[in-house]
Order: C-alpha cells, then sequence, then structure tokens
C-alpha cells in the first residue's frame, strides 16, 4: 500500500521517540545540563564520604533522610558506568562510576542544585 510522504514520517518520528523511551528506561539516570538527574528530574549528588568503588554507601539513618538513595530494583545489574551497592538495610542503590547517587531533600523542582557543596562534602554527580 503507497502511504504519503508525511504518513511514513509520521511512523518514523513515532518509533524514533519509542526507541528513546525505550533507552532512557534502561538507564538508571540521564545527563541533563552537565549533571546527572534522576528519572524524576531532580539532581543528583555524590557523596564524598562514600569510598569510590567501596560497593557500599555511608549514608545511612538521618543522613539518607535528607539525602535519599537512588534506588535500584532488586533485578538490577551492573553495565557500563553504573554499579549497584547494597545499603546497610540491604536495599540496593545505584552508583555512577564506582560513586553511590544521592537526591537533596530541599531541592524542590527540577532543575535545583541547592545541595552542591553542603557541609562541603556533597557534589554534583557529573556524568
Amino acid at each position: 500500500m503507497f502511504r504519503p510522504l508525511s504518513t511514513l514520517s509520521a511512523l518514523a518520528a513515532a518509533a524514533l521517540l519509542a526507541a528513546c523511551a525505550t533507552v532512557a528506561a534502561d538507564t538508571p539516570a540521564q545527563a541533563r545540563e552537565g549533571v546527572l538527574v534522576g528519572p524524576n528530574g531532580m539532581t543528583l549528588y555524590t557523596f564524598d564520604r562514600d569510598p569510590a568503588n567501596g560497593g557500599k554507601s555511608v549514608c545511612n539513618g538521618p543522613c539518607a533522610t535528607n539525602w535519599p538513595p537512588l534506588m535500584a530494583p532488586a533485578g538490577a545489574a551492573a553495565r557500563g558506568d553504573w554499579s549497584v551497592v547494597t545499603r546497610d538495610d540491604g536495599s540496593r542503590q545505584w552508583a555512577y562510576k564506582g560513586k553511590p547517587l544521592y537526591f537533596w531533600v530541599k531541592d524542590a523542582k527540577p532543575g535545583d542544585r541547592s545541595g552542591d557543596g553542603v557541609n562541603k562534602v556533597w557534589q554534583l554527580a557529573r556524568p
């Protein structure tokens, strides 16, 4: 069946958007404006006290209340620069280049970066 070019273009665009959505769903975070952001669009941070490639987070209890971890689902597996660390409570958290990732409770909306430099130990997570 012959389809006008505009219909084919629309179908190609829809297929491309579907492919991009699949790629995004396979990535725990995305780079946006020079920093990593979680699936909710909120800025992600690293904690200088977490040992690089240490396989764990040292931000637990009240620390994790203020700095919620970027949680990884049970079936998540390491790939490329992404790894999974096990937290003290047995839950799983995403890490990028060996550093566990966190949100900052005081960031109110996507694009906020108010956690950068807090106590000189919290940094923006950069790709």
